[in-house]
């Protein structure tokens, strides 16, 4: 088998935030995965990029890598872009085999580590408003993919079910629909005395600042609610034995990313244009760009897929021109009148 290697692929941020923090939790993977070469990088706005991890581990003689997305949910960026990315490097590199694990997705460890932001949150508020009296908001990062957009509203359900809310409710910081402003607005007319707004995201940046501005916003509004904000995510370590679970996975063969709602296979309502669309990153153009300095010289040609071990091949099987725009295919509810272009700031 070789020297067996980790590569975690993040998106990538400008904020400099984010960064620090995936980093931490890519230090926490490799604390729970000592027996592993652990690297790891960005799909944009941040270096290392994700083939500088690749080099470095194939500098240190990992000839198996096993590369997990670091991402709550499977959209674009972990069906599409990252393994472009991974089956271009391979097609370059086909001494290193590379095997893709799934994403986060719906995990019991994800709800643990969900319910204990949302606890400490409410113990920090006091409980004089008992949970039936309080709607729970929970707020994803939205994406143009709606098996990723209806995983987030089971995650509200399982949240508000399992913690006993009187209600609950999701909204999207962008993409989608509804946005946080209009949600909350929403969810300010259901007569809920507390709102807890959740923003189920792994790690800071300018959205999440938003979706409390937002929050504030709305409050001032509504002074006969009380809004609680609670944290995000982040370290939190469930979050970091579940991405060790995804590596041990791909060891295991236990691989198995959830294709039924993808839109890229099958004809999913209102996305059925999609179907087949090519499998290629967009964001070369980015790699790197946004906390620092960075070598963007890269080359532009793109690898063939290959069968990612247990199961996944995320190739579509066909090509299209090469567009250096930050452009995905358009959403079609993109004149939706409660979003779904990505939250602006504004003054309140």
């Amino acid at each position: 088998m070789g020297k067996i290697g980790v590569m975690v692929c993040g998106h990538g941020s400008r904020d400099e935030g984010a960064v620090r923090e995936f980093e931490a939790v890519a230090r926490g993977i490799r604390a729970r995965l000592p027996q592993y070469d652990v690297e790891s990088g960005f799909l944009e706005f941040a270096t290392p990029i994700i083939r500088n991890g690749l080099d470095a581990l194939r500098g240190r003689g990992v000839t198996h890598c096993l590369a997990i997305p670091g991402m709550l949910f499977a959209a674009g960026h972990a069906k599409n872009d990252i393994p472009s990315v991974l089956n271009t490097y391979q097609a370059q590199h086909p001494e290193m085999a590379i095997d893709y694990g799934r994403e986060l997705g719906i995990d019991t460890k994800l709800l643990q580590a969900a319910s204990a932001r949302i606890e400490a949150a409410l113990a920090a508020a006091g409980d004089d408003v008992p949970r039936h009296e309080t709607l729970l908001m929970v707020v994803g990062r939205g994406a143009s993919d709606p098996d990723a957009n209806s995983n987030v509203a089971k995650v509200m359900r399982m949240l508000w079910e399992g913690l006993g809310f009187g209600w609950g409710e999701t909204c999207y910081s962008g993409v989608t629909f509804p946005l946080v402003e209009p949600g909350l607005e929403h969810a300010a007319k259901l007569g809920y005395r507390r709102i807890v707004v959740f923003p189920y995201f792994l790690f800071t940046g300018i959205l999440v600042q938003r979706i409390y501005d937002y929050a504030d916003q709305v409050a001032a509004r509504h002074p006969e609610i009380e809004f609680v904000k609670a944290s995000y995510l982040n370290d939190h370590p469930a979050v970091l034995d579940a991405f060790a679970e995804r590596v041990q996975e791909i060891i295991d063969g236990e691989n198995l990313m959830n294709c039924k709602l993808c839109k890229y296979r099958e004809q999913v309502l209102g996305f059925e244009a999609e179907v087949g669309l090519a499998q290629e990153s967009h964001h070369h153009h980015v790699e790197g760009i946004g906390t620092g300095a960075a070598d963007h010289a890269h080359d532009h040609s793109h690898g063939h897929a290959h069968d990612h071990a247990h199961g996944h091949n995320h190739d579509h099987g066909h090509s299209h021109g090469h567009d250096h725009g930050h452009h995905h295919h358009p959403y079609p509810h993109a004149d939706h009148p409660l979003g779904p272009v990505s939250m602006k700031k504004k003054s309140a």
